[in-house]
């Protein structure tokens, strides 16, 4: 329960100090129209960065009350066998953060107006993260040609539980990735492409952060 609760605490803190930075210079009751009120808001608060601040506190709430849910079944006791985490974790999560960086990389190189660059680091970021998925399924595979099926015992059940989440959380994400490459192969300019791009590397970094969570949690429990 600790664990959950801090992982809550400092989500929504980041969220929270985020959304106040771009918005602590916004006046609505100084505004004399529609027209003043939009003139008001700061240009970094802009629709898809407030949508994607959202999505992410539900889907933070959604993961803390999965993880609250898994501590106390585990503490529940006797039926509980907990499993052996598969060796290949570890190296999907390095596919992970490359992923993240190659998706980091990438925003800095719409800054910078390098549409090269771009276009590399958005097919290494997706890649590296299809990898990741694949490696996933491998992982679940090993597990049931090892007798360790999702039924068997709680354990086993909320360990795939935990995992299939995120993968479709990533899945969700590979959407807006390929929208976002799409537009860059059909002549988009990287600056064009700087919001999106923004959005998508966020993302990952969260996704990031969950797995990073989830990971320690599946290997001291």
């Amino acid at each position: 329960m600790t664990v959950t609760l801090v992982f809550l605490a400092v989500m929504m803190a980041l969220f929270g100090g985020w959304l106040f930075s771009h918005s602590i210079n916004v006046r609505p009751w100084e505004a004399q129209g529609a027209g003043a009120s939009r003139s008001q808001l700061p240009p970094a608060l802009t629709a898809p960065r407030v949508g994607l601040a959202v999505f992410l506190a539900v889907a933070t709430s959604l993961f803390a009350l999965t993880i609250s849910a898994y501590l106390m079944r585990q503490e529940m006791g006797h039926d509980w066998r907990p499993l052996t985490v598969p060796g290949l974790l570890w190296w999907n999560s390095v596919c992970l953060v490359l992923g993240s960086v190659a998706l980091q990389s990438a925003w800095q190189a719409a800054r910078r107006d390098n549409a090269a660059r771009l276009r590399r680091d958005l097919l290494l970021g997706g890649g590296f993260t299809i990898v990741f998925i694949l490696g996933q399924a491998l992982a679940w595979w090993q597990l049931q040609a090892r007798g360790i099926y999702l039924a068997a015992n709680p354990a086993n059940a909320f360990f795939f539980l935990l995992t299939a989440l995120h993968v479709l959380h990533l899945l969700g994400g590979l959407f807006a990735w390929s929208r976002s490459l799409f537009r860059l192969q059909r002549g988009a300019t990287p600056r064009e492409m700087l919001p999106s791009v923004e959005l998508c590397a966020l993302y990952w970094h969260f996704l990031l952060l969950v797995w990073g969570v989830l990971f320690a949690l599946l290997l001291t429990t």
